[in-house]
């Protein structure tokens, strides 16, 4: 019985590390996001660090279209950055968690 539990966690520290890992290659991955008109661009990293922002000249004669236009496109990069982040994570997660009886339900 103890050589299981001392397998497992080997096991679930492996998974840990692998998650970290996964982490440190999100912060590689990017994600462009743009208005419909194409006026606002940003690009963020899969861990959701904004790493640039392009703005259209037109868009800095109009304050309130642009602080509307930065909150609608960075949260919809933050949106797709989160659903990139989670689904790596969790499919690394998954592949790193010893079979624990009772515990097939998280599958």
């Amino acid at each position: 019985m103890f050589g299981d539990m001392m397998g497992m966690m080997s096991k679930l520290k492996e998974a840990q590390k692998k998650v970290e890992e996964t982490k440190e290659r999100l912060n590689t991955v990017l994600i462009d996001e743009a208005s419909s008109d194409n006026k606002l661009q940003v690009t963020i990293t899969a861990n959701r660090t904004i790493k640039s922002i392009s703005i259209d000249d037109e868009l800095l004669q109009d304050k309130e279209m642009l602080e509307d236009y930065l909150i609608l496109t960075l949260n919809k990069a933050i949106e797709n950055a989160t659903n990139v982040n989670e689904t790596e994570i969790a499919a690394v997660a998954k592949e790193g968690m010893p079979n624990i009886p009772g515990m097939d339900m998280f599958k």
